[in-house]
């Protein structure tokens, strides 16, 4: 019962997006259950079985950052249950994030991208074949993530103002420009979706075949197969493109509140890592091509 009003909270009054409840929930009732197959009630959970508890999760395998999600959640759960007094006492108040070590954004190399994209537009005969192009223009071409791109609706696009209303975490809406190419290519795309005389109509931008709205699985089957085409990278997903595009955008000299404005990031730590890839790839660079390296 508690879950589910804590759940009910973040949906309506923290306005969370369907992946992070789905991802709060499926915590929560981990440990829930973890502690029930431990012989564990809820009012005798305390600080040690909490350590315990993403102990336990580290020697399963789980890595750091997927602890500190598990983290996360729990203190947001105790923090909602003192709130609205369902609970005397928050044994998550003592508990620490573990320490991430810092991990590179994954890219894929621009000029590679640049030349499968001008290969591709093209090539482009059937609806799906419009359809992935603009997808794969759309998170290079602005660096939005899936859950932003699924979300775009057809009245989101300012064609006069060649800009898009994006609509991100925690429901922040932010505007991001679009080039004159990919401009062209959403008009011919909008019409080529019109004459699909699908038997629904509805909002969204980007469709299914059938005219339904776009979901996760298919842009990330979209964005694997095309990247597949240009590199034998282990990660393929649409987040690489949304990577590509901020170190592209630091490589020739945008500014970094500039860039973490377009990703739509709350702070500017999260923006400052791509500063750490972009020397790492110049490090490289030199060691490649300069004689004493």
């Amino acid at each position: 019962m508690y879950k589910d009003n804590f759940i009910t909270y973040l949906r309506f009054e923290k306005h969370y997006s369907v992946h992070t409840l789905s991802a709060y929930e499926k915590e929560i009732d981990q440990f829930l259950s973890f502690a029930e197959q431990e012989s564990y009630t809820f009012d005798a959970i305390d600080f040690k079985f909490l350590r315990y508890y993403f102990s336990t999760l580290r020697e399963s395998g789980k890595e750091v950052r997927s602890v500190n999600r598990a983290i996360s959640a729990l203190k947001s759960f105790y923090k909602f249950l003192m709130r609205e007094g369902l609970c005397s006492k928050n044994p998550m108040s003592l508990i620490k994030s573990l320490k991430v070590p810092q991990k590179l954004p994954t890219i894929v190399e621009k000029d590679k991208l640049v030349q499968l994209l001008d290969n591709l537009e093209q090539e482009l005969e059937t609806f799906e074949d419009i359809r992935d192009f603009i997808v794969l223009e759309l998170l290079f071409g602005t660096g939005i993530r899936v859950s932003e791109l699924i979300k775009i609706k057809e009245i989101d696009v300012d064609f006069y103002n060649k800009k898009i209303l994006i609509l991100g975490k925690r429901s922040k809406e932010r505007f991001v420009p679009i080039n004159n190419t990919l401009l062209e290519e959403l008009k011919r795309y909008l019409l080529e979706k019109k004459q699909q005389n699908f038997q629904n109509i509805i909002p969204e931008l980007v469709v299914t075949k059938e005219g339904k709205p776009a979901y996760r699985e298919l842009i990330y089957k979209i964005v694997k197969k095309y990247l597949s085409m240009i590199t034998s990278q282990k990660k393929r997903s649409p987040h690489v493109l949304r990577h590509t595009f901020a170190t592209a955008l630091l490589d020739n000299g945008a500014d970094l509140n500039a860039i973490k404005e377009l990703l739509g990031h709350a702070g500017l730590s999260a923006t400052q890592v791509y500063t750490h890839n972009s020397a790492e790839r110049l490090k490289s660079i030199y060691k490649q091509a300069h004689p004493k390296a």
